[in-house]
């Protein structure tokens, strides 16, 4: 009979029920027969082979239970065989399984290991290198071949980037403190051919399940683009980018550095301001590349001149700053006179011109009783104000404020304007001019400038203009109303009034001005038909030529034109008909008596009868009452200005409800600023 076991869904061998039952019923049958045989042979027998049938009987059934208990044993045997077999196999799928998986695992993670952007190196529990991935092929210079097996600090050579010297290994730390290391941020690895490469890396160690460490996982990855990027912006951020020397920021924040050690230490220390002799003729002659040029060669001047220990900064323009540490002022007054001869003796050659410079210093020493940053640059502003009034290309030592003269005056204001200007302190003003003649002819404005001194408070142009025109100050303050009006006021030009905007006879010496104003028109989209510049008299004689030059190309685009003061020259009729000029502006000086005078009653009725002969509108300045306001309705002028039809305002008045501040941003017009020499307006 053939045996029969049964398994389960797994394979397992659950029984092997038919071969049990087998033996079962077989060993009985077995007996019963051997018991029958006995039977038949006892009857027909004799009692001897009777006794012999039951002997063999008896060996029959013990053979026959013997061999029972065999075949049971065997039969369970093969059972455990078979649960053994079965338990095996499944032991060996599941390990398959296994394996398979942590195949398909460490499949996964070299694919990744390899993707990812991030170098990682492993080690073993020696530090010694088991993997590299292909980035960190790259940055390292070995291959995974040759650098497997070697010490991590053959392969991951690392260096602080500042002092150069070799950082700490990583994976040392963890193995020794079972911890991620703190990782400086300035590492530098050196590749195997020897390049240089900024990193930021992490370690950590590698733990197997009962916590031992197996080895270090090392990842890293290249930031020299990035850390050149952040080092460029902290560089920028401190450093003037024409020169390259530092900027007036990083300057003040080293000069409050000597004044603390002056107070705490006692040490004594100097402060230097240079301002540029005739650097305008250079900008204005031979261009604005040239000028850079030029302030580039004087600072390779001057940096051999100073000490490694000083500190030299642009400031500005053509104004630098020389920060002289430990420096008595006898020492320091020698080396700023040494910059004063190098400079003298420097010859500035540009396509085939030579120009002769100078420069003007004026020197405080910083010693305990100093009060801070800003009271020392003012001094040694007005310092350096008091050397180019005595004559340029000299040093002056400041000597505090004991010349309360008219001159030391100005050299203080200067010293304020060049601050009012970086800082943009200025602020605009109108003044309407009125219509008088019913001929449809609409008001117009012109703007006015004010000045907010260290304290907020406003100061009038007359307490500040000549300063600014003594002082080479006044071009940069017409470029800054321009500019504020087109950019922040933007607005003004938009209301239908013409707007009048004053320049000074020193902007028109300016040949980059054109160019300035025709590039802000642009930018702003400025109805140019609304735009009115305003020169004098005076600086529309003297710079003839260029003057009409000037107007021609502005009032191409649509601007327009006016003579401010006129009557103030002793030419004036004979340069009238030179000047494409679309206003006449009667000198207040004629209009402010015109009632009880007949000479300036009869000057203006003169100047208003030229001016419509050669078609150009008149406004009367200075129009204090009404009765010079009747007078001037009779005689035909065109406009008026002054306090009888309004006094100067803020700006901000005029800005439409509606608009709100979104009109007047800010900030906008904040940069490098320019200012203009205010209109004349009535006292």
């Amino acid at each position: 009979m053939p045996h029969h076991s049964f398994e389960d869904g797994s394979g397992k061998v659950v029984g092997s029920v038919w071969s049990n039952r087998w033996i079962s019923v077989a060993l009985p049958v077995a007996v019963v027969l051997a018991a029958l045989v006995v039977l038949f042979v006892v009857v027909q027998a004799d009692w001897l082979v009777i006794s012999a049938g039951l002997a063999m009987t008896a060996l029959l059934a013990v053979y026959l239970l013997t061999l029972t208990r065999r075949v049971a044993a065997d039969v369970e045997r093969t059972e455990e065989l078979s649960r053994a077999n079965a338990a095996l196999a499944t032991e060996v799928a599941e390990r398959q399984r296994a394996e398979k998986a942590l195949a398909e695992e460490k499949e996964r993670a070299e694919v990744t290991l390899h993707s990812i952007g991030d170098a990682v190196i492993t080690t073993d529990a020696a530090g010694g290198v088991l993997y590299l991935n292909p980035v960190a092929e790259s940055l390292t210079g070995w291959s995974l071949e040759e650098a497997r097996g070697k010490p991590l600090s053959a392969v991951f050579r690392i260096v602080h980037e500042g002092s150069g010297k070799r950082a700490p290994d990583p994976v040392r730390h963890c193995l020794k403190k079972r911890k991620a290391p703190p990782m400086a941020r300035d590492i530098v690895l050196i590749s195997r051919p020897g390049r240089r490469y900024g990193i930021q890396a992490t370690a950590a160690p590698i733990r197997a399940h009962e916590g031992a460490v197996l080895g270090v996982v090392l990842v890293f990855n290249d930031v020299t683009e990035a850390r050149q990027l952040a080092q460029e912006a902290v560089r920028q951020a401190s450093h003037d980018p024409l020169t390259d020397l530092i900027n007036r920021r990083e300057f003040e924040r080293r000069l409050e550095h000597s004044v603390a050690s002056a107070k705490q230490y006692g040490m004594q220390h100097a402060l230097c301001y240079l301002d540029l002799d005739q650097f305008k003729i250079v900008n204005d002659t031979v261009g604005h590349m040239a000028g850079d040029e030029l302030l580039k060669q004087v600072t390779v001047l001057l940096r051999q001149k100073v000490r490694s220990r000083d500190t030299l900064a642009r400031l500005g323009g053509d104004e630098f700053g020389l920060l002289l540490n430990n420096c008595p002022l006898g020492k320091a007054v020698e080396i700023a006179e040494m910059a004063v001869a190098e400079v003298r003796s420097f010859r500035f050659v540009w396509t085939e011109k030579t120009f002769q410079l100078g420069v003007s210093i004026g020197l405080v020493p910083i010693t305990a009783g100093a009060e801070g940053t800003a009271q020392l640059l003012a001094q040694a502003d007005v310092a350096c104000y008091t050397a180019k009034d005595a004559g340029r290309n000299r040093v002056h030592v400041y000597e505090g404020e004991g010349r309360p003269s008219r001159q030391h005056a100005q050299i203080v204001r200067a010293a304020e304007l060049r601050g009012a200007v970086e800082e943009d302190r200025f602020r605009l003003f109108y003044q309407p001019i009125v219509a008088l003649q019913d001929d449809g002819e609409a008001d117009h404005l012109e703007l006015l400038l004010r000045m907010l001194d260290d304290d907020g408070k406003m100061v009038p142009p007359d307490a500040f203009i000549p300063a600014a025109e003594r002082y080479d100050l006044i071009a940069a303050i017409d470029r800054w109303v321009i500019r504020t009006a087109f950019g922040r006021h933007r607005w003004l030009f938009d209301t239908g009034s013409e707007i009048g905007i004053n320049l000074s006879g020193n902007s028109l010496n300016d040949d980059s001005l054109l160019d300035y104003i025709q590039e802000l028109i642009a930018e702003h989209d400025m109805p140019a038909r609304y735009v009115c510049f305003e020169i004098t008299e005076t600086a529309a004689i003297h710079n003839l030529t260029k003057v009409i030059s000037f107007i021609a190309a502005l009032k191409e685009i649509g601007c327009r034109f006016a003579l401010d003061d006129f009557g103030s020259g002793l030419s004036s009729l004979t340069y009238l008909k030179n000047l494409p000029v679309d206003y006449l502006k009667i000198d207040g000086s004629f209009v402010r008596n015109m009632a009880e005078d007949p000479i300036d009653r009869a000057m203006v009725a003169a100047i208003n009868e030229v001016g419509h002969t050669t078609g150009v509108l008149t406004v009367a300045e200075h129009v204090e009452n009404e009765t010079i306001l009747e007078r001037l309705r009779e005689m035909g002028v065109d406009y008026a200005q002054g306090y009888v039809l309004g006094r100067p305002a803020p700006i901000e008045e005029l800005l439409p409800e509606s608009a709100g501040e979104a009109a007047v941003p800010s900030g906008e017009a904040s940069e490098s600023p320019t200012p203009a020499e205010p209109a004349s307006e009535s006292p």
